[in-house]
């Protein structure tokens, strides 16, 4: 040990360049509280520990030559000797006394920060290890922390403490994989100042999307008081995304905001630490965080990631008795740094499963995991655990990280996306599934199940072994072709992760899925909410938007909501929104559809589309619509939104429409809004140059295209097989099309699934000169690879 070292650091004495002496927790810190508190950004003072007095410890207490004793007997390959070995390192570290020099100096500095912020002032006592945090060697979440400390006596013990967790079986683990030695790492301790978060809110965020590394994003999660409580997973948080590219421009580009299951809270314990207690009813209808304090902690966040030049893992807090928030701890985010690294590629997964899932949780990750459950209540039976088997258990901590090492995937009842069980899977690349509630208790040890985390956030469990097909694609390697490729998406979920392919923009963003999935309700059943009559209708509506008393205010923010998620994704490159399409047997089926709809024959060639919008009884409901696309481009930001109208069978039908929008603050051409017309009518293609006078361009919808030049049903199984879009008619109409959109120079594109489904029909259109070809997510590579061939 070097004497003329110093055995405490206030954080004003910290860079960044301080990790050998104070790990990345607290040389962070110091970097936080001497360059970012002049940009505003509130973060409470403290100290830390050095790792000279961590050797200055050991050294006095003669711990060196007993630790090595114990680790001689140390197998490696047994859970149970980790946990025998840790618990005897552990047990002597805590034996120790401090050295009197060390003991003295840091009573006294507690004594200067009692001088700042007040006597047995409130602190937390963290661990930081020296390779913590670094791109490869993450020990976050491993070590011990202490909350709500007070007085020299507790912040010895809580020192101390951090000091034997050095030697968490987790630690010892984590160092056996990454072959550092346990005798040359040493341990920092930061103390810090507490926010009085535990009458307040806290949380986390990550300055990307978590899941796919999407880098546009940042990720907000609150809860009620310490935040605690998120890690454990006790608790679901509320979760909030703004949109980075737009807030830079001055929007409040809150993209997203979902509700948690906030039922309990930790606060400060009388004497010290922490003790739950659950949370008003009232407050767990309520967000944990203001849209102003969203966006204070996203401008925050942002300035964090530029200063430091890579994406953060941030925590936050907020004083209840201030009304402050503070950053209390900043580290670099390690796994999709790691995945960065590894140069540009894209994995496409196809599960061979038609049958319904037995589970559903929240995916974490984008892979599939197979083996046998194993169901562990307690973390004390952890040692049962087998290697390549499936972890099933109610929620994971840090001392599970042995057994969680060596899953194959793990399955939780409880959490959300940054739960322990979350951020460990991601750090080590395990597949699972988060939140199913119930997994413990319908799954049994011993039986083979397949975990599926490739449908967006939709974590899936089958039981057996279910096969599947993996292809990786390097992007940079992935050629050009003479036409615009674009996407087809409907759910925003998956947005993220499909922005990373080699295409234009969103040829066609689907409503139906974003109004089936998030806002499941007839959207005039919730424009009449209290006119209904049948109780059975009304609860099931009350239940679903429990947190909007304002139904209408329901639709409208998931419906921007999921679009802006769609938009956001690909911005600034277009995202052509088509405006609701459900038939009436379709709208029938939301909660409430049967109070509104009527039976129709058929309702493929019925009420839909722009007649609908124009029906006086249905147009308060595309007035919600045209208000929550107004939301996403004028509120959000997202420009890049442009509009499509779908089945308009005249030009009187298509002028009415843009009247109607333009009514509703939709206006074609203002702020660049572009409105196109689907063809997918005989007659907007025999009147196409009468139908581009007035939008912008056109989007074959091939599918509709064909059942009415065919004049197949295509709902009709018994007659599908005519309904072929490779029949010359059909590619006539697909001709003439393009020919006209080329003599009036408006855009054209195909939305529809001929391309998705026939390589040739692609080529045929290239060869037309169509401007763009949008296809569905799990065709765009292989089409591009085709179509570089011609």
């Amino acid at each position: 040990m070097n004497k003329n070292k110093k055995f405490i650091l206030w954080f004003k004495d910290l860079s960044k360049n301080d990790i050998p002496l104070v790990g990345g927790k607290n040389a962070s810190l110091g970097e936080m509280f001497n360059q970012l508190s002049k940009k505003k950004i509130n973060i409470p003072d403290g100290f830390a520990f050095t790792t000279s007095a961590y050797w200055h410890f050991l050294e006095k207490n003669g711990f060196e030559n007993e630790l090595k004793e114990i680790f001689s007997k140390f197998d490696r390959k047994s859970i149970k000797s980790l946990q025998q070995t840790g618990k005897k390192s552990r047990d002597l570290v805590l034996k120790g006394s401090f050295p009197l020099d060390l003991k003295k100096e840091i009573e006294q500095t507690y004594v200067e920060l009692e001088k700042k912020y007040g006597k047995n002032c409130e602190v937390a006592v963290r661990s930081s290890g020296v390779a913590e945090d670094a791109p490869k060697d993450s020990f976050a979440g491993q070590f011990e922390t202490f909350l709500n400390i007070k007085g020299k006596q507790d912040l010895l013990k809580a020192i101390k403490e951090c000091l034997a967790s050095s030697f968490n079986d987790r630690v010892i683990a984590y160092r056996e994989e990454k072959k550092l030695s346990h005798f040359e790492f040493a341990l920092s301790i930061g103390v810090q100042k507490m926010v009085r978060s535990d009458i307040s809110s806290s949380g986390i965020i990550f300055t990307l999307d978590t899941e796919t590394g999407f880098p546009d994003v940042v990720l907000i999660n609150s809860i009620w008081g310490v935040g605690e409580m998120i890690v454990q997973g006790q608790v679901t948080p509320d979760e909030f995304y703004v949109h980075k590219p737009t807030f830079k421009k001055g929007y409040k580009s809150i993209i997203l905001k979902n509700l948690g299951r906030k039922t309990k809270k930790y606060i400060f314990a009388k004497k010290s630490g922490l003790k739950e207690v659950g949370v008003q009813e009232k407050d767990q209808l309520k967000f944990s965080l203001s849209d102003k304090e969203i966006l204070t902690l996203a401008r925050w966040s942002m300035e964090i990631e530029n200063h430091y030049g890579k994406p953060h893992d941030i925590e936050w807090a907020k004083d209840g008795k201030t009304g402050q928030l503070f950053i209390v701890q900043a580290r670099p985010e390690t796994v999709h740094a790691q995945k960065n690294q590894e140069g540009r590629s894209f994995k496409e997964y196809k599960i061979k499963e038609t049958k319904a899932p037995v589970l559903t949780g929240i995916a974490i990750g984008d892979k599939i995991g197979q083996g046998k459950v194993r169901i562990i209540s307690d973390v004390s039976k952890i040692s049962e655990f087998k290697k390549g088997e499936v972890l099933v258990t109610h929620m994971t901590d840090p001392d599970w990280l042995p057994a969680m090492r060596i899953a194959s995937a793990i399955v939780t009842d409880e959490g959300g996306k940054t739960a322990h069980a979350a951020i460990v899977a991601r750090e080590l690349g395990i597949p699972a599934i988060i939140g199913t509630k119930k997994a413990s208790q319908l799954l049994k040890t011993g039986e083979t199940v397949t975990i599926d985390c490739t449908q967006g956030l939709n974590g899936r469990i089958f039981k057996g072994k279910i096969s599947f097909e993996v292809k990786q694609y390097d992007l940079d390697k992935v050629p050009k072709v003479g036409t615009k490729i674009m996407v087809n998406i409907g759910a925003p979920d998956i947005a993220f992760k499909t922005s990373f392919l080699p295409v234009s923009g969103v040829g066609l963003a689907r409503q139906e899925f974003i109004i089936t999935e998030k806002i499941r309700v007839h959207p005039l059943a919730l424009y009449h909410y209290k006119k209904i009559k049948d109780k059975k209708v009304k609860k099931e509506i009350a239940d679903i938007t429990v947190e909007h008393e304002d139904k209408r205010e329901f639709f409208v923010k998931e419906l921007a909501e999921g679009v802006a998620q769609i938009a956001a994704a690909f911005y600034p490159r277009e995202a052509i929104v088509r405006l609701s399409d459900f038939k009436s047997n379709e709208y029938e089926n939301l909660v409430g559809g049967q109070l509104f709809e009527h039976k129709e024959e058929n309702p493929m060639i019925g009420f839909r589309g722009a007649s609908r919008y124009l029906d006086k009884d249905f147009e308060p409901a595309f007035e919600m619509e045209c208000q929550a696309i107004k939301r996403a481009r004028d509120i959000f930001g997202l420009k890049n939104i442009s509009l499509m109208v779908p089945f308009c069978r005249t030009i009187e039908e298509g002028k009415t429409v843009l009247a109607l929008m333009k009514k509703f603050g939709l206006e074609r051409g203002k702020d660049g809004l572009k409105i196109y017309v689907m063809c997918e009518i005989p007659s907007n293609v025999i009147l196409a140059e009468e139908f581009l006078k007035i939008f912008d361009g056109m989007s074959i919808g091939s599918n509709d295209l064909t059942q009415l030049v065919l004049g197949v049903d295509r709902d009709n199984a018994q007659i599908a097989y005519i309904g072929d879009e490779r029949n010359k008619a059909v590619k006539h109409m697909l001709r003439e099309t393009i020919k006209a959109c080329r003599k009036k120079r408006k855009y054209c594109g195909i939305c529809g699934q001929a391309p998705s489904d026939y390589p040739e029909m692609a080529e045929f259109l290239l060869k037309e000169g169509i401007e763009s070809i949008s296809l569905n997510p799990d065709t765009v590579i292989k089409t591009i690879l085709m179509l570089a061939k011609k």
